[in-house]
């Protein structure tokens, strides 16, 4: 039997239901006042259409993650250098980690509340395991990182949601010199030189 393809009326309403999601989380002062009922009545749809869409509050925020995650997932698949696969390996590195960086800047809210969807942890998310997996592989591709399994994982440790939130939050850290310690950080441990400005 073929697969049935969504009503018009339904991917209306889930995209209306993605659009109000992402401006309550861009608009909260953090990821646990948005709720469902905010969602729906933003969405101008019932809870019972949220819950047969995506099944639970988890299920919307990892819709709504991948959503606005699928153009950086694109770039890094099968677009130009910094981040394409045609871009040296040395140069992909820090390029991947600030796309990361930066997609949590702009999706701070959304992102903290992604990594509170792992349980225990947020690195049993599909998301983190497509990064982490993405970044072992290019750094499996320089000279000296025969296994880049735990060096993934200490380089995306550095971009974590409640880091850069704490970062920008509570120490007041800006955008640009995140983004240029990042650089810097990954440099040093690359053993190549930091970027200038």
């Amino acid at each position: 039997m073929p697969e049935r393809k969504p009503r018009a009326d339904a991917l209306r309403n889930r995209e209306a239901v993605l659009a109000a999601a992402d401006r309550l989380f861009a608009a909260s002062a953090g990821p646990d006042e948005v709720t469902m009922a905010d969602i729906a009545a933003a969405a101008g749809v019932g809870k019972g259409t949220l819950f047969r869409g995506f099944g639970d509050r988890t299920g919307l925020i990892r819709a709504l993650y991948e959503a606005r995650l699928e153009p950086v997932r694109r770039a890094v698949a099968e677009g130009p250098p910094p981040l394409g696969p045609a871009t040296p390996p040395a140069e992909r590195v820090p390029a991947l980690l600030d796309a990361v960086l930066c997609f949590k800047l702009d999706h701070r809210y959304l992102s903290l509340a992604l990594e509170g969807t792992g349980g225990d942890s947020p690195y049993r998310t599909e998301y983190y395991d497509w990064w982490h997996g993405t970044l072992r592989d290019v750094l499996e591709q320089l000279p000296g990182f025969p296994d880049g399994d735990f060096t993934a994982h200490a380089l995306l440790a550095a971009v974590r949601a409640d880091l850069v939130d704490h970062l920008v939050d509570r120490r007041h850290v800006s955008r640009e010199r995140l983004r240029a310690d990042l650089a810097a950080h990954t440099a040093r441990v690359l053993g190549t030189a930091a970027p200038t400005a």
